[in-house]
């Protein structure tokens, strides 16, 4: 064995040299391993080799770079430079892929001659998500293989590619039979016998492109990506690929990483990237969770739908129960309705939808959710209904399984009370549709053990959730602020503004759908139960709007009615003369004056009472961190992921303008101004700001 650097070493055997990245946990193409890669390389040139293969240790090969890497000059050795060294190299390379190739790992990938994976292993270029893009030639090198409008359709979605699929493509080579490091070897080693030449990928050509196709990929990339400058840029460079040499393309690729990675955007998005890792943890000591071999589901429902078209779509086999037959039919002749249009769509094969309806067992019996180790309720959303079944339900599941409840606003506790077993009791709190949305409340009540919490977790995982650990509280931490958020527009509209103006400064500033036409879409109707259940409890000298109140008494429940805030025509939304006069009625019986919003007075208002209840609910400890918050409004709420969630944003704005956005949210409810937790709850990413203009200077 020929030792190099501690994470890359170099051994030659049967002719063959091999380069092993050993950089745990997931060889992560930080520095060291660029100079390893080079020392190696420099090496390996100076042997008369069969030659190279390039592997991963442990559980990958290579994840991505070090992404803490992009907010600071760059330390040299640079990937581009890494793969040079590769193409230079006198032997043929090849990546030998088990677990991930993302992103550099990829690119790094791309540079070798051939590339040969594991069955399971994913390979892509994620870097798009996280506002910038591929810097090290995967913009350049794609193409020549997979032609210009798939490439546009990867480079631009992100998203990770299965071996299977990427063998199909032509990205990968050849296929190993299995992930063992001997199975890898065999197949990199009979690759290169095979093709014993260099086959570099930059100077092939890049495949004559269907002009039309191209259009329609580029179209299609920049409306999913909604016009993002990098997303443009990405667009530019792939297409550069068939109309400039390659090196001139690659300076040009390198220039545009070089630039996006040090802009705000970039920055916004690498911390929400490591909030959403540090969402699924929570405080304490963990426990080892328990296996799930078969998931139970009460209630047919739209919601109960969703979760069990979730649960199937993970491989998990389904018994899902209604109160009779009828309903229990009914239910289950949706679910495979579902997934045909899936298959018809071309979504889902139909081997696999075949599977996933196999896999769902149909009951109107309770007694069916004995061999369950998971039972989620998603029956109506009313305390004694929920109760009446936990009770059943505690006298029925063997000892140990995990009873979760996907309230959205109920006491877990409470809940977990009428039952002997309130340490398996947890909070999944799904959003609708369950099978599309990708956050995941797991809810932690007073007596939830840990090892319910961390099997809960390790279920999110499981199904591809993005898990955000809360304390049981009224709404948790999204429909709290989401709730606070409603409150602030409707005192908008009671004050002044128009449903459209709201709206319209929400989507302006970056939301998917304004507040009010969310509402319409959700269902007016199911808030007024909800308010008129609560109004015997409702505080009497706080503000309410009962402009939403006088909308449901005169039938308008929303889009699915055809009439909510707005009028619907033709599945079209349309302001509506008739809301106006509700309005306008609601404001007389006031003595409210109306006055102007800017679009600036609304957004201000609007995060300033986003702001105010994140700050309580993360000083209530109903969150663990600021970032928390941020993930459950950008993956639940349609918050804009390139701004990183409110208080990553706020924490950029100056100290004068959070005041006034926290004074003006004061005065419009009556409450008593949260400036002063506000700013404690900042405070930590305004720290963190100040680190990145250091580094960005190269001072830290």
């Amino acid at each position: 064995m020929i030792q190099h650097d501690a994470v890359v070493r170099l051994e030659i055997v049967d002719g063959f040299g091999i380069v092993t990245i050993d950089n745990p946990p997931v060889n992560a193409g930080s520095t060291p391993v660029r100079a390893g890669l080079l020392a190696c390389l420099a090496d390996v040139a100076q042997h008369d080799l069969r030659g190279v293969v390039l592997i991963g240790a442990g559980r990958s090969f290579v994840a991505g770079s070090d992404i803490r890497e992009f907010g600071a000059p760059l330390a040299p050795p640079e990937l581009p430079q890494v793969i040079a060294a590769i193409e230079d190299c006198p032997h043929p390379v090849c990546a030998a892929i088990h677990g991930a190739a993302l992103g550099g790992g990829f690119e790094l990938a791309l540079g070798c001659d051939l590339r040969i994976a594991a069955p399971d292993a994913v390979v892509g270029l994620p870097e798009v998500t996280l506002g910038i893009v591929p810097g090290a030639g995967g913009t350049q090198r794609l193409p020549r293989l997979t032609g210009l409008a798939k490439a546009i359709t990867l480079v631009c979605s992100g998203r990770r590619i299965s071996a299977p699929e990427a063998h199909d493509l032509g990205l990968i080579d050849a296929l190993a039979a299995s992930s063992d490091p001997q199975a890898l070897l065999t197949t990199a080693f009979r690759a290169l016998q095979g093709a014993p030449h260099k086959r570099r990928l930059r100077d092939l050509p890049v495949p004559v492109a269907d002009p039309d196709a191209v259009k329609t990929a580029e179209a299609q990339a920049l409306r999913r990506g909604k016009g993002r400058p990098n997303v443009q840029e990405a667009v530019a460079l792939v297409k550069l690929s068939a109309e400039m040499p390659t090196d001139t393309a690659l300076a040009r690729e390198r220039a545009a990483f070089q630039s996006l990675r040090l802009q705000e955007e970039a920055f916004a998005l690498r911390h929400l990237f490591f909030a959403e890792r540090a969402a699924t943890r929570f405080e304490g000591p963990t426990a080892q969770p328990a296996e799930i071999r078969r998931v139970g589901i009460v209630g047919g429902g739209t919601m109960g739908q969703g979760i069990c078209r979730a649960v199937l779509a993970a491989g998990l086999p389904v018994t899902l129960v209604e109160r009779d037959a009828q309903a229990r039919d009914a239910a289950a002749a949706a679910i495979t309705g579902a997934l045909d249009r899936s298959v018809g769509k071309g979504h889902l094969s139909p081997d696999d939808a075949y599977a996933r309806k196999a896999a769902l067992a149909p009951s109107h019996s309770l007694s069916d959710l004995a061999d369950c180790d998971l039972v989620i309720e998603a029956v109506f959303e009313d305390m004694k209904v929920k109760q009446d079944l936990f009770r059943v339900l505690d006298t029925m599941l063997k000892p140990g399984t995990l009873l979760a409840t996907n309230t959205s606003y109920l006491d877990i506790d409470a809940l977990a009370a009428v039952t002997s077993r309130a340490a398996d009791v947890v909070g999944l709190h799904f959003f609708s549709p369950a099978d599309m949305m990708k956050l995941l409340e797991v809810v932690r009540a007073e007596h939830s053990a840990d090892r319910s919490l961390s099997t809960a977790l390790a279920f999110a995982k499981t199904l591809g959730k993005q898990a955000v650990v809360a304390r049981n509280a009224d709404g948790f931490i999204g429909n709290r602020i989401y709730a606070a958020y409603r409150r602030h527009a409707e005192f908008l509209i009671e004050d002044g503004a128009t449903p459209e103006e709201v709206d319209n400064a929400a989507t302006d500033f970056g939301f998917a759908m304004g507040p009010l036409a969310v509402g319409d879409m959700s269902g007016l109707d199911i808030a007024w139960a909800m308010r008129k259940r609560q109004a015997a409890t409702r505080d009497p000298a706080a503000r309410y709007v009962d402009i939403p109140d006088r909308l449901c008494a005169a039938g308008r429940f929303g889009r699915k009615v055809g009439g909510g805030w707005y009028d619907y025509i033709d599945g079209q939304l349309h302001p509506s003369d008739d809301v106006a006069a509700i309005i306008a009625q609601a404001r007389a019986a006031k003595a409210i004056t109306p006055r102007h919003f800017s679009p600036d007075d609304i957004q201000m208002r609007l995060l300033g009472a986003i702001l105010s209840e994140a700050a309580a609910v993360l000083a209530d400890g109903v969150a663990q961190r600021a970032g928390d918050i941020d993930v459950t409004l950008v993956h639940g709420y349609g918050f804009p992921r390139w701004r990183g969630g409110p208080l990553w944003r706020a924490s950029g704005e100056p100290p004068d303008r959070i005041a006034r956005m926290c004074d003006a949210a004061a005065q419009a409810s009556g409450a008593e101004g949260a400036l002063g937790s506000v700013t404690d709850m900042l405070a930590p990413l305004r720290a963190e700001r100040q680190e990145i203009e250091k580094r960005k200077s190269g001072h830290a």
